[in-house]
């Protein structure tokens, strides 16, 4: 049996460990500049943690956005636990950096989008584009902005 390289799981290892990073500069240092994040998770992963009316209200996925308030962020080599602001709420989340579905700092144009075999492999990638009104965590609308996303589709067989 031959042995083959899989190049989609390796990028997508990497690219969690640039968000891992990333995260960890911004838990050790705070946001720089007109830095921020959305980040869209899988509210179904069995190991992301949230209150049960933000499931109930998100059942499939839900966006955040790092920007002028966040609290208690931490983080561990398989995710991130963080407290966000929800209408002036304050709720732990835990996110597992395996149920990230997207990454998008728009303040520099960059955005990640992790694809999976279930995902359709015909929809644009500028679906990081959704509208994150209805996820928008800040209680005003979120400003869409054109991101470079890569797609690492092409790296799985």
């Amino acid at each position: 049996m031959s042995r083959e390289i899989d190049y989609g799981n390796l990028m997508h290892t990497a690219m969690r460990g640039l968000i891992r990073t990333v995260l960890q500069d911004v838990a050790d240092h705070g946001l720089p500049g007109s830095h921020h994040f959305f980040i869209t998770f899988d509210t179904r992963h069995p190991e992301a943690q949230l209150a049960d009316w933000l499931r109930e209200r998100y059942p499939e996925e839900m966006t955040v956005v790092m920007q002028h308030w966040f609290d208690n962020l931490h983080i561990d080599p398989d995710g991130f636990a963080i407290t966000l602001n929800f209408g002036d709420t304050p709720e732990p989340l835990y996110i597992p950096f395996d149920a990230i579905k997207t990454f998008v700092d728009p303040s520099v144009e960059f955005g990640l989008r992790f694809e999976t075999a279930e995902d359709d492999e015909d929809e644009p990638t500028e679906a990081v584009e959704k509208d994150h009104d209805r996820d928008e965590v800040r209680g005003e609308p979120a400003k869409k902005t054109d991101a470079d996303v890569v797609s690492l589709d092409s790296f799985r067989k």
